[in-house]
């Protein structure tokens, strides 16, 4: 958990899609509780989307196998790509979401 922090915190020059994607990943490696550890991931990967400004975003059910596809492949190949992919299309779909809401509800007001 030490090097987790140390790679954390030397970071700051990452995209926060990139942190919080491969802090998720990385978190989830080191699997450091007996249970909660994806929920523990997910939230400290929201965590840092809300801290630079972006949508919390919420992974489902339907998704949870790609999305551990996905996380296999950064563990095994180091590759983060696809991990940052993933999360940079859900915070795109949160946004859009929050779009039609306010366009729903100024829709209602007029």
């Amino acid at each position: 958990m030490a090097e987790l922090m140390v790679w954390y915190n030397k970071k700051n020059e990452l995209h926060p899609f990139e942190k919080a994607a491969m802090f998720h990943s990385k978190f989830l490696n080191i699997h450091p509780f007996i249970d909660g550890n994806s929920r523990t991931a997910r939230l400290l990967m929201n965590l840092e989307l809300m801290k630079a400004g972006y949508l919390p975003i919420i992974i489902e059910n339907e998704q949870r196998f790609k999305h551990f596809e996905i996380l296999d492949i950064a563990t095994v190949e180091e590759n983060y790509v696809p991990c940052i992919q993933f999360v940079a299309n859900y915070e795109k779909l949160e946004l859009q979401r929050y779009v039609e809401m306010i366009e729903a509800h100024d829709n209602a007001e007029q």
